[in-house]
């Protein structure tokens, strides 16, 4: 109800809940003299397209923006706007500057959630658009160059469309300057990884012996105390879904396990492991459950690097590093950045297990690498001091 001091916007507000756009619009219109706002800006806008004035409209959340440029359902409605123009390619833009300042989805009303989807659709349609055109203008000069790997420069172009987005480095304890982001490293670097792939079987055979000998010491590989935050972890945080069973752990050799597992360790002890004193290497079975999926995450530094060896593939398996995926494959290695984002999806009907041991990056000096190693120690000795 109307009443005593309700001031002409509000009296707008409640004309537009009414269904009256004409009654409402002219209220606005005189609020707007006295006090413009957001608020009033974005009632106007509707009114004025209950009353498919959409050119107006968008005069109106113009305003709006002016007052407040990252204001959330100013863009939003500016983008829906500019679809009823016509204007596609600006529709998209400013969905996009809409998606970037939005609330969680959970925290938004059913309506204003299902607008977000809607704008999310226009600009993957546009980015594939855009990509689209980039790939056909592109593609005679690329026809120059038939027999050079272009995996990069395709890769530049669906980031530069907004296909894809770029990913960096983002290490969660220690970032080393100048080192490159590569997803997947080139197996040149690595001359040893033949060695490696070499004793697949012979890892295979002791890892398949913990079966009988050591199954209670396959331990779940998220293990947060309790009232620390999981986040993405909760599904896998004390879970058996993903184990491991570790032979190096923190730069100390598990006695123990390697026992159990001698060819094993004898064989990761001839190859150039990280030596990091208190934090590498590592060396792990990892055992991911049937149908179980990572969820995307980073690692520790870049100045190491992770290997993985595929030990048992009962299907289907994918691991994604960056915009780059990769299926496992039996008897071959790969060298990746654990500190781009990254996970792994076993899509089969029984566990994946696969070897992870931690390499020094290939792009550090011997001195870089004795002076990170002794600046990381320091670090510890030091936080354990009062």
């Amino acid at each position: 109800m109307t009443g005593q001091g309700v001031s002409l916007a509000e009296r707008g507000r409640e004309a537009l809940q009414r269904r009256d756009p004409v009654g409402a619009l002219a209220l606005l219109q005189l609020a707007e003299v006295e006090a413009p706002s957001v608020q009033l800006f974005l009632d106007k806008a509707l009114a004025l397209r209950m009353l498919s004035r959409p050119g107006d409209a968008l005069g109106a959340l113009e305003a709006a923006l002016v007052l407040e440029p990252a204001h959330f359902l100013a863009l939003l409605s500016k983008g829906a706007t500019l679809e009823q123009l016509g204007r596609s390619k600006e529709a998209a833009r400013a969905y996009e500057a809409a998606i970037a300042v939005a609330p969680p989805k959970d925290k938004l009303p059913p309506p204003i959630a299902a607008a977000l989807d809607t704008a999310g659709s226009v600009v993957a349609s546009a980015a594939a658009r855009l990509s689209a055109h980039l790939e056909s203008a592109t593609r005679a000069v690329r026809a120059r160059y038939p027999h050079e790997d272009l995996s990069r420069f395709d890769e530049s172009l669906e980031i530069y469309a907004g296909v894809r987005k770029p990913f960096v480095q983002q290490p969660l304890l220690f970032h080393f300057p100048q080192l490159p982001p590569i997803p997947f490293y080139d197996r040149s670097l690595f001359p040893w990884l033949q060695e490696l792939e070499g004793g697949t079987e012979i890892i295979r055979e002791e890892r398949l012996a913990l079966q009988e000998t050591a199954i209670d010491d396959f331990a779940p590989y998220i293990d947060f105390p309790p009232g620390v935050p999981v986040n993405q972890w909760g599904e896998l945080n004390r879970s058996q879904r993903w184990s491991s069973f570790f032979l190096w752990r923190g730069g100390e050799r598990q006695d123990k396990a390697c026992a159990l597992c001698p060819r094993t360790a004898a064989l990761l002890e001839s190859l150039p492991m990280a030596q990091q004193p208190g934090y590498a290497p590592t060396a792990m079975f990892s055992v991911l459950d049937a149908r179980t999926r990572i969820p995307p995450h980073t690692g520790s530094t870049n100045v190491r690097l992770v290997v993985h060896l595929p030990l048992v593939l009962p299907g289907p398996a994918r691991f994604r590093v960056g915009n780059v995926t990769r299926e496992w494959k039996m008897g071959e290695a790969w060298v990746f950045d654990d500190t781009i984002e990254h996970e792994a999806v076993n899509e089969a009907d029984a566990p994946r297990t696969i070897l992870i041991i931690d390499v020094w990056n290939p792009f550090l000096s011997e001195a870089e690498r004795a002076l990170v190693s002794a600046m990381m120690v320091a670090r510890k000795a030091y936080e354990q001091t009062a």
